[in-house]
This record gives C-alpha cells, sequence and structure tokens, in this order.
C-alpha cells in the first residue's frame, strides 16, 4: 500500500448514498464507532455519544458560522451569468472562487441582484462588484462596497456543497446550533449533529464542551488533481483557540481524559495550536491565534487529538487521508466498506463515525 497516493484513500461512493437534505433531529443520524485499536466496528446512533464517552472527556467543537458567501450574477458588459464564491478577506477585498474564470479580467464588473428584498428596494437594485485580480485555479480578487455590512447578507447565499441538488426548506440547517463567529465558506459538518438536548445529557454524564474557531476555506470544496500527497499545496484557514478552550484541553489531559475533536476543523485546529506551541516560551493563558496549512497524513504524530468525531467523506481527499492517519489506512477502508453496505448517509448531510 503506498501511503504517498491520493488513489490509496480512494472509494466507490454510490450517489444515492451521498445525503441531499438533513435528518431530524439532528442527533437522530446514524454513527459507527471505530475502535482503532482493534478495528472493532460497532452501529449505533449520534444520540447514543454520551455512552461511548467518560466522565472527564472533553469534546472540542469548531463555532465558525457560514457567511452568506456565494453570489449569482451576470457581467455588466455582456449578461454572460458568473458564480463567485467568498472565502475570505484580504483587507477591503476578498479571496474568492469563480466560474467560468476564463473569460475575467481584471476591471470586469460583475452585478448581483438581492436574494432578499428589503423594503424600498426597486427591481434594478444589484450589487456591482468588481474583479480586481485573476489569480491561478479559478482564483479571483474581487471588492464590493455593496457587501459591507448587512450587504452580504442582502446580496448573498448559504454556499451549499454542490454534490447537495435538492431544495432546502430550511437553508438554515445548514448551520450548527452553536456557530457564533461569522467568516467560513462551509459549515463543519460533524457539528451539524449536536442539539441543546444532546449537550445537556453530555453535560450529565460529566463530559466538557469548549469551542474553537477554523473558518473553512478552499479545501473543503476541491479534490487534489495531483496524485501523490507531497505534491498536494494545502490553502491557509483562518485559526482561533481561546484561552478558555486551551486551559480545557490542559485540564482534560491532567485528569486523564480524552480530548474529543468534533470534526476535521477541530482536530487539524488543535494540532496546529499542538505543533506551535510546544516550546519553552509559550504562554497558556493566552489565545492562539494562527493561519494554518497542516496536512496531516499516515505517519504524524499526533499531539493532542484522542478521539475523533467525523462524517463520511469524498474519496481521494485530504480528509481522507487524515482520518486514515487517525486510525489506519486499512481500518478506514473497512470501515466506509462496512458504511457503504449499510448504507450509511455520505458527506455534509449524513452520518457520523467516531474513532476511539
Amino acid at each position: 500500500m503506498d501511503l504517498d497516493r491520493f488513489a490509496t484513500y480512494d472509494h466507490a461512493l454510490p450517489a444515492d448514498l451521498i445525503a441531499q437534505v438533513p435528518i431530524e433531529p439532528r442527533d437522530a443520524a446514524r454513527m459507527l464507532v471505530v475502535d482503532r485499536a482493534t478495528g472493532t466496528l460497532t452501529d449505533g446512533m449520534v444520540a447514543d455519544l454520551p455512552g461511548w464517552l467518560r466522565a472527564g472527556d472533553l469534546l472540542i467543537v469548531n463555532n465558525t458560522r457560514v457567511l452568506p458567501s456565494r453570489l449569482r450574477g451576470h457581467k455588466r458588459e455582456t449578461g454572460a451569468a458568473v458564480e463567485v464564491l467568498l472565502l475570505h478577506r484580504e483587507g477591503p477585498a476578498w479571496r474568492a472562487l469563480a466560474r467560468p474564470v476564463r473569460k475575467l479580467r481584471p476591471g470586469t464588473v460583475i452585478e448581483v441582484p438581492p436574494t432578499v428584498m428589503s423594503r424600498g428596494d426597486v427591481e434594478r437594485a444589484v450589487a456591482t462588484v468588481r474583479v480586481d485580480a485573476v489569480h491561478g485555479e479559478g482564483m479571483v480578487t474581487v471588492s464590493s462596497v455593496d457587501l459591507e455590512g448587512e450587504g452580504l447578507a442582502r446580496f448573498g447565499s448559504l454556499p451549499l456543497p454542490p454534490y447537495i441538488r435538492a431544495e432546502q426548506r430550511e437553508p438554515g440547517r445548514y448551520q450548527t446550533t452553536f456557530a457564533t463567529v461569522d467568516g467560513s465558506a462551509a459549515a463543519p459538518t460533524a457539528g451539524l449533529h449536536f442539539t441543546p438536548a444532546l449537550r445537556g445529557r453530555l453535560a450529565s454524564a460529566g463530559i466538557g464542551w469548549a469551542e474553537l474557531t477554523l473558518h473553512v476555506g478552499l479545501d473543503t470544496f476541491r479534490t487534489p488533481t495531483v496524485e501523490r500527497l507531497g505534491d498536494h499545496l494545502m490553502h491557509r484557514e483562518y485559526v482561533h483557540v481561546p484561552a478558555t478552550t486551551r486551559a480545557a484541553v490542559a485540564r482534560a489531559k491532567a485528569a486523564g481524559g480524552k480530548v474529543v475533536a468534533v470534526g476535521t476543523t477541530s482536530a487539524r485546529s488543535l494540532e496546529t495550536l499542538g505543533a506551535c506551541v510546544a516550546g519553552p516560551d509559550d504562554d497558556a493563558d493566552d489565545a492562539f491565534v494562527a493561519w494554518t496549512d497542516i496536512f496531516i497524513r499516515p505517519g504524524y504524530r499526533w499531539t493532542t487529538v484522542d478521539a475523533l468525531l467525523t462524517n463520511f467523506h469524498v474519496p481521494r481527499s485530504t480528509l481522507m487521508v487524515m482520518v486514515s492517519a487517525f486510525a489506519s489506512p486499512e481500518t478506514v477502508q473497512a470501515a466506509y466498506r462496512h458504511a457503504i453496505e449499510r448504507r450509511y448517509r455520505f458527506l455534509s448531510f449524513g452520518d457520523a463515525m467516531l474513532i476511539i
């Protein structure tokens, strides 16, 4: 098995297993429990999560909130349709993905109609978005004064993944119940399973809860285009780990509890923290703020995460590689075969896998 090839992390995903709508209630999703030491697989439900953890364990969740960052408009000059996905701020401008990008030039003006009409709006009211620069791989830099303040909510929409084609009755369902920090281009989907009732039962069982922020970026939307892991370029994502979360991790570790990352974004954040603050000059009383491009692959030595709750991922993706680094490629492949045979639901609105 060549662990440096993306083909090693492939699986045949039946299209009918890609969840198109979220399950209700959120914690009614199924959960495959994977014992990474023995390879044992157990079928369960997300609602069973408190029974798989112990008092003193600590859940770490990503509280990022998805921005209404998808803009659908037309080129002012030709009327040709253009879609822009805002990824993150760069000063007064935005780094974004655009399609089709081949006919965009610096200076191109895109007119975007409102998705939410306000009192007094006229039918022709549009936001003007200017292309400032065109980069490779579909990337552009854009700017628009019309997107400031409440403008983004007025002209943008939530950027559901392209594999979700069903109309959503409740678009806000693509947010976690604890999302508070605006800035993400996609939801941290393992967190979508949590309800207030589930959080209450976790707390009653003595299981801790702490939050951090990672704003999900480009790699969520792109599958690698190279054959070898070593040739893949990870894009940067913003990470903020509050001092209170750092302290909670330290307490849990000292008491022998497990640190359970809810989602790959929480895992990447915690491992970035572990890689960056191991020196003697670190002040654990400070918040940790950084941009991370960490690529976790088999052979990686985990510093912080003891268990991982995650959804089922796209084949050949960096997320498949990360999960295979936490368990093993053989264990993960066996888990995915089991999930497909038992018809688990995959991807953003799908079921969960708990690796312990």
